[in-house]
């Protein structure tokens, strides 16, 4: 985890393998945000609104909280390992976006090695704000065009590549043929993404993110990004626990709170196809 924007870059299972996607070209430095990882984008994401892409919480140098609050009495601490960062808006950030907050980020791995996000967002301005949200997960997958994500089908989205035209999806998984950017809304609280090829399923558990973003640039965006190597869009798929569509309304002295956890588990087979239904169903 990197104080350079409160930024996840490794999170590897029991068998040493990286689980999320980092660019062999990105940059470890201000101004550039990290490509790869688990990017935060607070508090605005994309370009929906007046400040640069995905807001500015990734571009920030975040500082450890020392004497971080307790887990809440609900949540089983044993055995689970974290941080606490912590981001204040500096005069310059409030001359951009003049709203004073505090953004607490717990990043907690837990015994089976699942990751857990979680974000508690306060309002300590005299007058209320609004902002949206994602957790902007890349993960590493074998190849895109053996990669499925099931638990969006016959939702209703916002296509980025159609000036966010409204659709709904048709089809019974979304599988990846050509660039995807997609904000999908009122998605469930559970998504998988399953790789054919790694015999592995990504779970996304998400609670306070009702939407979901999935993306992946292709081979003509990818050679335009210049910190994402030529053919790295096939190792890569990013699936965003997010809030865009009703932005988030904090009254003075309010907090929010987001989390995201994401497990990845072995996947059974059932008739040439992996069998998601044993993943979506089980808790």
């Amino acid at each position: 985890v990197y104080l350079y924007g409160a930024h996840v870059t490794s999170w590897k299972n029991e068998q040493g393998e990286e689980l999320l996607f980092v660019s062999s070209k990105a940059i470890y430095k201000p101004p550039k945000p990290i490509r790869g990882g688990i990017p935060i984008c607070f508090p605005q994401f994309s370009n929906l609104g007046p400040l640069e892409t995905h807001g500015f919480a990734r571009n920030r140098l975040w500082t450890i909280e020392p004497d971080p609050p307790a887990f809440p009495p609900n949540v089983n601490a044993t055995n689970r390992v974290y941080v606490d960062l912590l981001l204040k808006p500096t005069e310059e950030d409030l001359k951009i976006w003049p709203h004073s907050f505090e953004y607490r980020l717990r990043v907690t791995l837990g015994p089976a090695g699942d990751l857990m996000l979680t974000s508690r967002i306060r309002n300590t301005d005299s007058k209320p704000f609004l902002f949206t949200f994602a957790y902007h997960t890349y993960f590493s997958v074998s190849d895109i065009s053996e990669v499925r994500v099931e638990g969006l089908e016959t939702l209703d989205y916002l296509d980025n590549l159609k000036n966010r035209e409204r659709s709904t999806e048709q089809g019974d998984a979304i599988t990846f043929e050509s660039e995807v950017d997609k904000i999908y809304l009122s998605t469930p609280t559970k998504i998988a993404i399953l790789d054919h090829e790694k015999k592995r399923t990504f779970v996304v558990r998400k609670d306070g993110l009702p939407d979901a973003v999935v993306w992946n640039p292709w081979d003509k965006k990818a050679k335009a990004i210049a910190d994402l190597g030529d053919d790295e869009y096939k190792h890569m798929l990013c699936v965003e626990a997010a809030a865009i569509e009703k932005p988030i309304t904090l009254k003075p002295g309010e907090e929010w709170k987001g989390r995201q956890e994401l497990s990845a588990v072995p996947s059974s087979y059932c008739s040439g196809q992996l069998d998601p239904n044993k993943v979506l169903q089980s808790s």
